[in-house]
């Protein structure tokens, strides 16, 4: 049996959590069960409000996404876009911060400089962007029919399957900063007698790439892999910026705004949202995976 002092520190425990969980609850769990009870049931737009527990509960929401034209064209384009632009931010960030790991002068400055995509307001550099690429006018297809020998100018943003590429160009482009400040300071906490004694041995750079510094980089590699899948997956922002989900651009998130914005389809737009929320779990379970595969190895 617990003690008056024991209940009195659990009583000033509950006491100090409490405001955390209340805002949890109110900012996160409230939410994701009102979007699941709109996902079960035939709500338009404007009929939200009338979302309640005593409502006929219908799968009818779901069998419509997945029967729609075009969701699984919709996710197999979410998940290309979410794979290739992260596989291709973590490379780029991976041999930027290699190529900046060594000291000299005005690296700072190159470091910072790094930075600017990832910090420079979205709508200021999908705007550049646009401008850049624009088939009329756009500095790209100036030098491209000048000096590269293009026969007319390509619409980037305008035509399949150069719009997917371009925006996965774009997110590679605008997120390799992120990656960059992760496995910056993984290397900064790789210990130097290591790679010494590496090249004492007589290994190559490459052959210490792989056998000294990729296995310190592995566990955050990982971790970066699942953090910009799944920010990547729900991203809306850049490929509506950019394309507005058109030429074969259209991922999930765009399409999940359409249904509801366009379509005016409560109950389609929260069981879409379930599906990636679904498929998001997936990518946590693969990383958790991972995870304990790092372990045993260790």
């Amino acid at each position: 049996m617990r003690s008056a002092k024991q209940r009195r520190v659990d009583r000033e425990g509950w006491s100090m959590v409490a405001p955390t969980v209340l805002v949890v609850v109110v900012v996160v769990v409230i939410p994701v069960l009102w979007n699941v009870l709109i996902a079960f049931q035939d709500l338009g737009y404007l009929e939200i409000r009338e979302t309640s527990v005593f409502r006929n509960l219908t799968l009818d929401n779901f069998r419509e996404v997945f029967g729609a034209e075009g969701f699984w064209r919709t996710l197999l384009t979410t998940v290309i876009y979410s794979v290739s632009a992260t596989v291709g931010s973590i490379v780029l960030g991976l041999v930027a911060a290699l190529a900046l790991r060594r000291t000299f002068p005005g690296r700072g400055v190159v470091r910072a400089a790094m930075l600017l995509p990832y910090v420079a307001p979205v709508v200021a550099v999908a705007f550049v962007w646009q401008m850049m690429l624009n088939p009329q006018y756009g500095i790209a297809n100036s030098l491209g029919t000048r000096f590269l020998g293009w026969d007319a100018p390509i619409d980037f943003l305008g035509r399949s399957p150069h719009a997917l590429i371009t925006v996965i160009a774009f997110e590679i482009w605008r997120y390799f900063p992120f990656a960059f400040m992760f496995i910056v300071a993984r290397l900064q906490a790789v210990p130097k007698d290591i790679e010494e004694a590496a090249i004492v041995d007589g290994a190559t750079p490459l052959q210490s790439f792989r056998r000294v510094l990729l296995p310190q980089l592995l566990s955050v590699m990982g971790l970066l892999a699942v953090l910009r899948v799944i920010m990547t997956f729900n991203k809306f922002d850049d490929v509506y910026l950019l394309t507005g989900g058109a030429a074969g651009t259209e991922v999930a998130a765009v399409r999940v705004y359409d249904y509801l914005t366009g379509r005016f389809d409560a109950g389609g737009a929260a069981a879409q949202s379930l599906v990636l929320s679904a498929v998001m779990v997936g990518f946590l379970f693969l990383y958790m995976w991972f995870l304990k595969r790092q372990g045993a190895n260790q």
